[in-house]
């Protein structure tokens, strides 16, 4: 018998993290959504994960529960906060702060899931880090960590790979319809208008935009795709100029 594909998704609850959830589950797996809040949304396929990720023991505990109630076969982190400030107003608490989410809440889940992927000698491992991590006014913390995210997942790519684990990220650029860039820039907005005019596509992104980047990776054809970063930015990362 088949062993059923599990996945597990930080942030699930709304916006990219949803999408991510949604998507998975129309391509059959079983998801599993680890965020502070509660889904607004049901599936009879999806479980919802109350805990802190930026506080180490309860997500180790969360991760270690997971494991044992099924075999973790998919990783997919994506939780994520920006705290945003210029330069003068940045503080090392902001960087810690992220770096707690970004980097050691990743950190804790893979170590708990790890044994089982290497047991299988299979397992995917999905990191969410941002376009910003190409650097973006007001971004100190974020775009770090977020950099840091593709630091460390290229790290493991590397350790992982005798495993049959492959690591891979994707840097998404401006998501329009999510909560954390409408708290940023207001809907329909002269500051949004120019914000999707300055993308070559002409366009924001959407969060399924993200999930068909997840379940690509996902996916066992993907297998020989390890140590990758996949902006999914409309080509704002690849840069343009008027002359």
């Amino acid at each position: 018998m088949t062993e059923r594909k599990f996945a597990v998704v930080t942030g699930g609850s709304a916006g990219i993290g949803a999408a991510i959830c949604q998507a998975l589950l129309a391509a059959d797996y079983d998801v599993a959504s680890l965020d502070r809040q509660k889904p607004t949304w049901s599936h009879a396929r999806l479980k919802s994960v109350d805990v802190d990720l930026m506080d180490a023991a309860a997500t180790e505990q969360a991760a270690t529960e997971l494991a044992k109630t099924a075999p973790v076969s998919h990783f997919v982190h994506n939780a994520g906060i920006i705290l945003p400030n210029l330069v003068e107003k940045a503080q090392p608490d902001d960087l810690v702060a992220l770096t707690r989410l970004h980097l050691a809440a990743p950190l804790v889940l893979l170590k708990a899931f790890l044994p089982g992927f290497k047991a299988r000698r299979a397992g995917r491992v999905i990191l969410i880090s941002s376009r910003a991590a190409l650097g973006v006014v007001t971004r100190t913390a974020y775009s770090a960590t977020k950099a840091g995210i593709i630091g460390m997942g290229r790290t493991w790519a590397l350790e992982l790979a005798q495993h049959g684990i492959t690591v891979n990220m994707i840097a998404p650029g401006p998501i329009g319809t999510t909560q954390m860039f409408q708290e940023l820039v207001p809907v329909g907005s002269d500051v949004e208008g120019a914000i999707a005019k300055s993308i070559p596509v002409g366009r924001l992104g959407a969060p399924e935009d993200v999930a068909n980047a997840v379940v690509f990776f996902a996916q066992p054809q993907s297998s020989f795709v390890t140590g990758q970063v996949l902006y999914v930015c409309g080509g704002a990362s690849v840069g343009v100029s008027p002359i």
